[in-house]
């Protein structure tokens, strides 16, 4: 548990992720036609008769926000640690509405969350004390500015394209691929920054 490999901390990022995001986005394309393996899409029209449709549309954004950051891989601490809230306030609803084994794939999941905060525990110590700490936290690949905003760019194609489906579902799903895409550049963006700047030191 010490030291799993990158590739399947990886991995259980993606699957994560993509279970989050592709179940926040299915709930707001249109006629709910987007990949997903979780459900309920119809969740916002479950919640409206209760008054609680703008509370499931938030459910939905948060989904897609949180499931980005961790599909991505380039945020899996915030997302991981975001995640913690999201499955407690999707559980609170499965369980007032009395759904059946929904509480047991969250738990699942959770677990799934866990491990990968786990991995990132040097960071807690430091927020516990409230500043430094003793305990060092690990040394890990730079992240630049640039890189952040490229990342953020695929995040805004991802919420454009929900509009875009009530028009044309095919040209939305390309949006969602680019907007993959871009995000997926940032670490390449981040690379060729960081090599630029060894450059002008050496």
């Amino acid at each position: 548990m010490n030291t799993i490999p990158k590739l399947i901390l990886s991995g259980i990022s993606i699957f994560l992720g993509f279970t989050f995001w592709g179940a926040g986005m299915a709930k707001l394309f249109h006629d709910h036609q987007f990949f997903g393996w979780i459900g309920p899409v119809w969740l916002i029209e479950e919640l409206e008769p209760y008054g609680l449709g703008f509370y499931g549309k938030f459910i939905a954004f948060s989904q897609i926000i949180i499931g980005y950051l961790l599909v991505t891989t380039r945020y899996k601490l915030l997302g991981s640690i975001m995640m913690i809230p999201l499955i407690g306030n999707i559980l609170m609803v499965t369980i007032s509405l009395q759904w059946r084994g929904t509480p047991l794939v969250l738990a699942f999941l959770l677990v799934l969350d866990l491990i990968l905060l786990w991995q990132y525990r040097d960071f807690f110590r430091p927020l516990i004390d409230e500043g430094k700490s003793s305990h060092d936290i690990k040394v890990r690949k730079i992240r630049t500015v640039n890189g952040h905003l490229v990342w953020f760019a695929g995040l805004a194609l991802q919420l454009f394209a929900i509009p875009v489906s009530y028009w044309n579902w095919i040209v939305a799903c390309a949006i969602v691929l680019i907007g993959l895409t871009l995000s997926g550049l940032s670490f390449r963006v981040d690379r060729i920054l960081t090599n630029k700047d060894d450059l002008r030191i050496t």
